[in-house]
């Protein structure tokens, strides 16, 4: 009884210090549009600018009201904070993978933000700290380590940095004898890849609008680096890698629908590369390298993909050879191959599988799992040589596991399950259930709660999604979720068409005009839930990031009385303003995902979905929104606007904040701990609307 009144008097101070604060008002500058005789109006096109005092003044007024309206809960965040870091192990040091003489790999230490990156030559070699990325963060705001490339002789490495969150890698060459920078530096890189003779670099550039669209190449203190291929088409993007094998370098071109690949010897860098087949459209292929045939992965046969071989030296689309032939059901969503071994990673029934084929004898076998969801992917698999195929598995309920799985004996060894200090797995259970949607179609959901929790209890219940581009979100473990399993919550991930979860045709069945199914696919699942009692209205949160905001505007819009509480990161939400505008980053590259809106159709269909334009005068729920100034994937606008426009027209008084990291990209705070302060405030935010 006295937990029970302490905690209503905690909620009546935050409720009482919320109603003597007023939030921001925005200013607004109409500036109106008119196409297709329809025309738009945008009141808060001005806070796009950047170099705004006035816009720059409402972003830190919308952060510092959000602060202030959470003050009082700030011991309920410490507690929060202190409880999710009880279940990091905060020094630890990640399985080494091998290169060479070399075994590479990364450890933290305690209090410190970022990882450090190390090796040893040899299992009792002596350590060697490659990159300390709490060095390279000293002054900054924003660090992290994108691409990481040791050469083959293991004397120099290849790395690149993002000190903005903004995307614009820097690429660096270090000498790994003197662990010194060389001269030799490029900006705004992507991919790199190095040739065989320890001297060569080849990388992608971005330009303006952050279309990969060159390939270059470097030869290790030489000043002018040689332009060997631009993609015009803007539809395209280009990036460099190199074989497995270490004989080829290849150049991918890549669209929604349509690739193309270049080859380059590792062995003769300064040969032009050679196309392999011109691009053809809607057919996607892609390389890989074995003995004296290249093997492709395609969608010649239907859009789920088979795999082919040809020789490398007559690599025309008719001398191709089936490997392993198309299924309608299973899509192969990639490969990693050996010298005599296939590994292709597929999708059926919505899980991951790892498919094992033996190219000596053309059997095949899978990797089975126990749990009815769980996340699996290749890990770090450097050698080509070998038998050991390296993978990573997790669940909702067990932890990232990493395992070397022998392709010839089919067995494995758990090489580490990442330690979870004050987890009993024992205690949480999950389950995989399935929503129908209004067409019939069953939509997979993965669900996690404590043992001694009835589910059916109608709890307060976190339901997220994503649904776009054709990417899976996988029940993957998360140690800060059990402060929110702990305090009685279920925790449930929707696997809504526009992913990629049941193969392609779960995206297709969700982009372009048929977008919408993503939406009432989300809300058919939270009606399950809430049928089945798993929940209620007002128990109700959810959440979701960059696409999955779109998600969670465009359903706060149709049903803003189904759900109590959103939480929107890093939303795409400025939809028609976005996709009219080809000078951002993304726009003209999406039109096959979203549409082309210059074109009537797509426009109408478009706008009808597209979460600003819809903002109306009505109640909406409780909502969380975070941005962040430096994101080139969805411009920091698009929320504040949102926000400023959802504060002109709501008429309720449920609580609206708009956080914006003033500091960080796409990805929010790099640092662990910062993340993990940020996760905080989200979680005490929901759990003190919730009346927790």
């Amino acid at each position: 009884m006295k937990r029970f009144y302490a905690l209503s008097a905690a909620l009546f101070v935050v409720a009482l210090h919320a109603q003597e604060l007023k939030p921001p008002v925005a200013k607004k500058v109409p500036k109106s549009v008119t196409m297709f005789g329809d025309t738009r109006t945008d009141d808060y096109g001005w806070i796009r600018d950047k170099t705004s005092a006035d816009a720059i003044a409402y972003l830190q007024g919308e952060t510092a009201y959000a602060d202030a309206f959470m003050k009082p809960t700030e011991p309920l965040q410490k507690k929060l904070y202190d409880e999710m870091l009880s279940h990091v192990k905060q020094t630890d040091v990640n399985v080494p993978w091998r290169k060479g003489d070399y075994l590479y790999y990364t450890r933290t230490e305690e209090g410190k933000q970022y990882p450090i990156y190390a090796r040893k030559k040899g299992a009792d070699g002596a350590e060697e700290i490659v990159i300390d990325v709490n060095k390279l963060a000293e002054g900054q705001k924003y660090m992290s380590v994108n691409e990481y490339e040791p050469s083959d002789d293991g004397n120099l490495l290849a790395y690149s940095i993002d000190k903005t969150g903004y995307r614009e890698y820097e690429l660096h060459v270090k000498d790994l004898r003197t662990m010194q920078d060389l001269p030799d530096t490029a900006a705004r890189t992507y991919s790199a890849a190095w040739a065989a003779d320890n001297k060569t670099i080849f990388y992608s550039m971005a330009n303006d609008a952050k279309r990969r669209y060159r390939i270059y190449r470097h030869v290790l203190g030489g000043a002018d680096d040689a332009l060997i291929y631009e993609e015009k088409d803007e539809m395209y993007d280009v990036d460099v890698e190199r074989s497995r094998s270490g004989d080829w370098i290849f150049l991918t071109t890549d669209s929604k629908t349509t690739s193309e690949v270049r080859t380059i010897p590792a062995r003769d860098p300064m040969a032009m590369p050679r196309i392999v087949m011109p691009r053809k459209e809607n057919l996607k292929y892609y390389h890989d390298h074995r003995g004296e045939n290249f093997y492709i992965m395609t969608n010649d046969a239907g859009i789920n993909f088979r795999i082919a071989s040809v020789p490398v030296s007559t690599p025309q689309q008719k001398n191709w050879i089936e490997v392993v032939p198309y299924r309608k059901a299973v899509k192969i969503e990639s490969i990693n191959l050996f010298a005599n071994h296939l590994v292709a990673t597929e999708r059926e029934g919505g899980l991951s599988q790892l498919e094992i084929f033996d190219l000596r004898n053309g059997t095949s076998h899978r990797i089975r799992m126990a749990e009815p969801a769980y996340a699996l992917a290749p890990s770090q698999n450097r050698e080509f040589n070998t038998s050991i195929f390296r993978y990573v598995y997790q669940s909702m309920v067990t932890p990232l596991t990493t395992y070397d799985y022998n392709m010839d004996a089919r067995d494995q060894t758990l090489l580490k399950r990442n330690e979870v200090p004050n987890y009993d797995p024992a205690k949480y259970t999950m389950e995989r259930i399935f929503a129908t949607a209004s067409d019939g179609v069953k939509i997979p959901m993965a669900v996690v709660y404590r043992k001694d929790l009835n589910p059916h209890g109608v709890n307060p219940l976190w339901l997220t999604a994503y649904g776009s581009y054709g990417s899976s979100t996988n029940a993957t473990f998360s140690a800060s979720r059990l402060a929110l399993l702990d305090r009685g919550f279920v925790y449930a991930i929707a696997n809504i068409r526009g992913g990629g979860e049941m193969g392609k045709e779960w995206h297709e069945a969700g982009r372009m005009m048929t977008k919408k199914n993503t939406f009432t696919d989300f809300i058919a699942s939270a009606k399950h839930l809430i049928k089945e009692k798993y929940t209620s209205k007002d128990k109700l949160v959810i959440s979701g990031g960059s696409a999955g905001g779109l998600l969670m505007g465009a359903v706060t819009n149709m049903r803003p009385h189904l759900f109590h509480i959103v939480l929107a990161y890093v939303p795409f939400v400025d939809v028609m303003n976005t996709m009219l505008d080809p000078t951002l980053p993304l726009t003209t590259q999406e039109y096959i995902e979203w549409g082309n809106p210059n074109e009537r159709a797509a426009y109408v269909y478009m706008k009808s979905y597209d979460p600003y334009s819809n903002v109306q005068k009505k109640k909406y729920p409780t909502m969380l929104v975070r941005t962040s100034l430096n994101d080139s994937q969805v411009g920091f606008w698009e929320g504040s606007k949102w926000v400023a426009k959802l504060r002109a027209n709501k008429t309720d008084h449920n609580p609206l904040l708009l956080k914006v990291n003033m500091g960080a990209g796409h990805g929010g705070a790099s640092g662990r701990y910062d993340a993990l302060k940020d996760l905080a405030f989200d979680y005490a935010f929901v759990l003190t609307q919730m009346g927790m």
